[in-house]
């Protein structure tokens, strides 16, 4: 369990719903996840790494998969950091268990983690569907009005230099949309997901609980956020080769983020 100096709690209302409290923390605070989270990445390095490869693997083959169609492929891969809190849960759950001292969870066990509130989740599940579905159809509409005719035919010749130097409104559009979903769907989902994992609260108290941790927190989660973006990224530029530690570490990282933004019961 990580240590820091406690700075006031707030405690918000909204409505008749019962919100924990949000602790302010300081701008170096991601770092300290980073470090508890390879800390815990290392306590279970067996499951961790297990689990980094399938979810690695998972998304080369996503992208391979569509890599001729470079709207699809773009939309997969910048939907993996959409997605990426749900498949963390196996490591909320190795996380916890390490927090509170108790065993290792079998290798297969973290992937039952949803059962501790199966409606929430299954809720949140169905808000990322919608939300990928919407950014699939943003990118074909970014795709269809800025490269049409363009000749690009694969996901690499649309990440070459050349072509995105030549292409520079597509590339300001793409990131000006994609950025604005992301950090949309970020706020909604840095704490809710270990949050539904560990309290019986209902898919409303956790994303708004989750939105404002992010708004009193802003600063610090903006940094939060670039450094989930620019492992990712590494991850990414590797093949996925990467990713197999980075995302359990970001996971494991992301459980403490969580247990230091919301009071504890």
């Amino acid at each position: 369990m990580s240590t820091h100096i406690q700075h006031p709690v707030f405690h918000p209302k909204a409505a008749s719903m019962d919100l924990p409290g949000i602790d302010k923390v300081t701008f170096d605070r991601p770092w300290h996840w980073l470090v508890a989270g390879a800390r815990d990445l290392r306590t279970a390095w067996r499951s961790s790494l297990f689990y980094g490869v399938i979810f690695a693997l998972l998304g080369y083959g996503l992208v391979q998969g569509a890599w001729d169609k470079p709207h699809l492929a773009m939309a997969l891969t910048s939907g993996f950091l959409f997605v990426a809190p749900v498949l963390a849960t196996v490591f909320y759950c190795v996380s916890h268990r390490i927090e509170h001292h108790h065993k290792l969870p079998r290798l297969f066990t973290p992937l039952l983690a949803w059962r501790a509130n199966p409606s929430s989740l299954g809720l949140y599940a169905l808000m990322l569907v919608f939300v990928l579905s919407v950014w699939e159809r943003i990118s074909a509409i970014l795709v269809g009005l800025f490269l049409n005719g363009s000749g690009i035919g694969s996901l690499g010749d649309l990440l070459s230099i050349e072509v995105a130097s030549r292409h520079i409104d597509f590339v300001l559009a793409y990131l000006a949309f994609g950025g604005a979903l992301a950090l949309m769907v970020f706020s909604l989902s840095v704490v809710s997901l270990p949050m539904l994992l560990h309290r019986k609260v209902d898919f409303a108290t956790a994303i708004i609980t989750s939105f404002m941790a992010t708004r009193l927190n802003f600063p610090v989660m903006l940094l939060w956020a670039a450094i989930i973006a620019g492992l990712t990224a590494v991850g990414f530029a590797t093949d996925f080769i990467a990713m197999a530690v980075i995302f359990p570490l970001l996971g494991h990282a992301s459980w403490h983020a969580y247990r230091e933004l919301v009071e504890r019961e």
